[in-house]
């Protein structure tokens, strides 16, 4: 398994429960940590068989961008976005830190953190594959038969991997 990791990304930005911490605004910190398998990049010095850095970088700024509550709603929103854009994501974890949390308390900071793991076994086969489990997954763009996925959902529970999709979508 190998590792990617984007640490210590800062932000200026206007998250909070109270308004006048959607206002004034604070420092945030988020470090991202993705499991993946980038070999084949690896091999043939290809950006995108991988996990692009900059990419990353870009969904994170365009979600701190939005005025939000709570962290845990922006540590989603950055799931959702590095799942529509990579299909590769074995486990993500995203720290959320922000700095001087409530004014006038002596306290550094407050954080968040996020984990999954989008590894599971196929029901059918057995193998491990990669799933989301929403609308940014890859078997979302398989053809299969209305009928057939019915009885696929029926006989088993979860979704199939991609040898057993090909193999019932003709």
């Amino acid at each position: 398994m190998s590792h990617i990791a984007l640490e210590g990304m800062q932000f200026y930005a206007y998250h909070g429960f109270y308004e006048e911490e959607r206002i004034i605004g604070n420092n945030y910190v988020i470090d991202i940590y993705i499991k993946t398998n980038f070999s084949e990049a690896a091999e043939n010095d290809d950006l995108y068989k991988t996990i692009n850095y900059e990419t990353v970088y870009l969904i994170c700024q365009r979600e701190m961008r939005i005025p939000t509550k709570l962290l845990e709603t922006i540590g989603l929103r950055i799931f959702n976005g590095l799942k529509f854009q990579f299909q590769n994501i074995h486990e993500a974890t995203i720290n959320i830190k922000k700095e001087t949390p409530m004014p006038g308390v002596k306290l550094d900071s407050s954080s968040v953190q996020l984990n999954q793991n989008f590894i599971q076994n196929c029901p059918r086969c057995g193998n491990k594959m990669i799933c989301y489990g929403d609308e940014n997954c890859w078997c979302n763009d398989m053809k299969i038969h209305p009928q057939t996925q019915s009885m696929l959902d029926q006989k088993y529970d979860g979704d199939l991997c991609r040898n057993c999709l090909n193999y019932y979508s003709g």
